[in-house]
């Protein structure tokens, strides 16, 4: 094996400020051991009753502003024996004095005994009086306070400069761009191929990215090149990546920041990073920004009834407005943002020549799940019967960072089991897991209340079950799962934008049986409803009052995504009044037609809760050879079923549907 070059191992640079460090303390110390010196301390009765007497005295020097005495001895007194325990020849010692001190508790009277001690013995000695400052105390005692005070402003200024992204770490630099660089060595590496489900939006972005890599193309004909594009869509859809993928497929230099990073407690710091970013972008023009969740500065203005702070940040907006429609098209340098709140954001920011497009990123359906799971699951070390097409419909309206949670977790529990390839049972856990949240194995329940969960999740099984509209269950368990569900029932949604009067209704029923199913069964209800009132609550003011499915209240919709009217309502108190009349009566026939259903069906219920005491957890195969067959059971439903029982077996805990959306966590 070749050794390494001892030229080409770097070592570590020596710092000499521990030598400045090390002379300061030493130099400190040396005159604060030299001010006190290696003085002996005494007592009074010893220096009267042997030392001065013995005629081995020099000189005394009494100190009057500090009631000190200090002695000196005679140096052809030091020999003897009674001096050599106090006097050492150390490195702080010296032998011409003083050498032994003692306080006092009044000069004056020390005078007078010793004056009378030194005549009885005809002493020879000197006795000398003075007051002494100590000038190293004095100096130190201002000196200190100043020294802290500029080592506090040294710190203040590298903290405050240090964190602002400037060169240098000065104050000074508060008002330059936070924005990270990708280039040269830190280029983006994320291409289109790492972005799967997106192809609408892929589309879109490719385009940009002609723009950039063949600008003459479209400029030979007259056409700009767009300013910016606006990413929209709910969390965890992409928006970043996307964005990512641009930058690498453009192999331009890419900034990244966040809108956050323009907010700072100064006047006028927003302002100016926002000019120093396209400064910097100019010069390395062609050249991709990226602002990430702009709506924390591009909020729209006037509607913030809070004073302060928002003027700081509508002067960044407005900033950001003329950075954008100011700079020249031709330089080739495209803004691009994404957020998840686009009703809060100022028209300015959205109108033609800013964001000139605004590219949607909503949730991947089946066939983008598939091509997601396609990718994460590339790295994952999986068993042969694993389907990517399988999980994807396992997973309706999953974003793609739920769908990497889900391979995450999958690829932890198969590791906690020692396995050596994931397989889909773990997967299985794992959807339940991000649905549901963490099984409680420990989460001790009495009989009594686990009997009443038992009947309140059958409720909402057998009341689906039992409704044209209701979507489709897929399993309902009385595990405790996550912090505060005792027990859930999962449904399988149809993938669709537009949901009928019937539809919502019928979701209501659904919603609200298990509290029916607790009053028909044990004639009292129990506080396991709260979810379900919680949804069953917004989803009929959301029927009255946005959606005009009242015939009382009439085709009219109070919806206010941008917040116009404010703090007021848009509507009298006696519409208000009738609103929550209407809401009431509107849940009050829901929970009625749902006890109906129970009351007739109850047959079903004993069934379906006597089973799942049994057994905790029940998938559809296991309802439909309890209660028979759904019977508005689709055509996919039955096909789903058959497939399940013929790829599983009898083994009813082995059927792989599941959902996104949980249906209802008991508090």
């Amino acid at each position: 094996m070749e050794k390494p070059n001892k030229n080409m191992i770097k070592k570590p640079k020596f710092n000499f400020n521990w030598i400045y460090g090390l002379l300061i303390v030493f130099f400190i110390g040396n005159l604060y051991f030299a001010s006190s010196g290696s003085v002996n301390e005494i007592s009074n009765d010893r220096f009267f009753e042997k030392i001065l007497p013995s005629g081995d005295i020099d000189q005394v020097d009494i100190i009057r502003n500090q009631n000190l005495v200090e002695v000196y001895i005679k140096r052809e007194a030091l020999d003897k024996n009674e001096y050599r325990e106090f006097i050492s020849d150390g490195f702080l010692s010296s032998k011409n004095g003083p050498h032994f001190s003692f306080k006092v508790t009044s000069p004056d009277r020390f005078q007078d005994k010793f004056d009378k001690i030194k005549s009885e013995n005809d002493l020879d000695c000197y006795k000398k009086i003075s007051d002494r400052t100590n000038m190293f105390g004095e100096v130190f005692s201002w000196l200190l306070p100043i020294g802290l005070l500029i080592v506090f402003w040294i710190f203040i200024m590298r903290r405050m400069g240090g964190g602002i992204g400037g060169g240098g770490g000065q104050i000074f630099n508060i008002g330059k761009s936070k924005a990270t660089l990708f280039d040269g060595d830190s280029k983006v590496t994320v291409t289109f191929k790492d972005v799967a489900g997106l192809e609408e939006a892929k589309t879109e972005v490719m385009e940009i990215v002609d723009f950039l890599k063949n600008p003459k193309k479209y400029t030979s004909l007259g056409g700009k090149i767009p300013k910016g594009a606006l990413l929209i869509g709910p969390p965890g859809t992409g928006k970043t990546l996307m964005a990512k993928a641009m930058a690498g497929e453009a192999k331009v230099p890419f900034f990244s920041i966040s809108g956050s990073d323009f907010v700072e407690m100064f006047v006028g710091v927003g302002a100016s990073r926002v000019r120093d970013l396209f400064k910097q972008a100019r010069d390395k023009a062609p050249c991709i920004i990226f602002i990430d969740e702009i709506d924390a500065i591009g909020r729209a203005r006037g509607k913030n009834f809070m004073t302060g702070g928002n003027d700081e940040r509508e002067n960044t907006l407005n900033q950001l407005l003329v950075e954008m429609d100011g700079f020249s098209s031709e330089k080739g340098v495209i803004i691009m943002a994404a957020t998840n709140r686009p009703d809060v954001l100022d028209q300015a920011l959205l109108r033609p020549g800013r964001f000139d497009r605004q590219i949607g990123i909503d949730k991947p359906s089946i066939k983008g799940r598939t091509e997601i799971f396609k990718v994460h699951l590339g790295p994952l070390k999986i068993s042969e019967t694993i389907k990517p097409e399988q999980l994807a419909a396992q997973t309706p309206g999953f974003a793609g960072a739920e769908i990497a949670n889900v391979c995450n977790e999958a690829a932890l529990i198969a590791a906690r089991e020692e396995k050596k390839a994931i397989e889909m049972v773990d997967f299985q856990d794992a959807i339940d897991r991000v649905i549901g949240g963490l099984e409680q194995k420990s989460k001790i329940i009495s009989p009594e209340e686990k009997k009443i969960i038992a009947y309140h999740e059958a409720g909402h099984a057998v009341t689906g079950w039992n409704l044209e509209y209701a979507d489709p269950l897929v399993k309902v368990t009385i595990v405790p799962r996550g912090v505060a569900a005792l027990g859930y029932a999962q449904y399988l949604p149809k993938e669709q934008y537009l949901y009928t009067k019937e539809q919502l209704l019928d979701t209501m029923c659904m919603t609200l049986g298990g509290r029916a199913a607790e009053e028909i069964i044990f004639g009292k209800v129990s506080t396991g409803a709260q979810n379900d009132l919680e949804r069953i609550t917004k989803m009929a003011y959301a029927m009255i009052t946005i959606y005009g499915m009242d015939d009382k209240v009439g085709n009219v919709s109070f919806n206010d995504p941008k917040g116009e009217y404010g703090f007021s309502k848009p509507y009298s108190d006696e519409t208000a009044r009738i609103i929550d009349e209407e809401v009431r009566t509107m849940i009050q026939k829901a929970y009625e037609r749902t006890k109906d259903l129970l009351l007739k069906k109850k047959d079903q219920l004993e069934k379906v809760a006597k089973r799942l005491l049994e057994k905790e957890l029940l998938f559809r195969d296991d309802l439909t050879e309890l209660i028979g067959v759904r019977p508005f059971a689709t055509k996919e439903e039955t096909i789903n079923t058959n497939e399940s029982a013929s790829e599983n077996g009898n083994d009813a805990n082995e059927i792989k549907i599941s959902k996104t959306e949980t249906e209802n966590k008991d508090a």
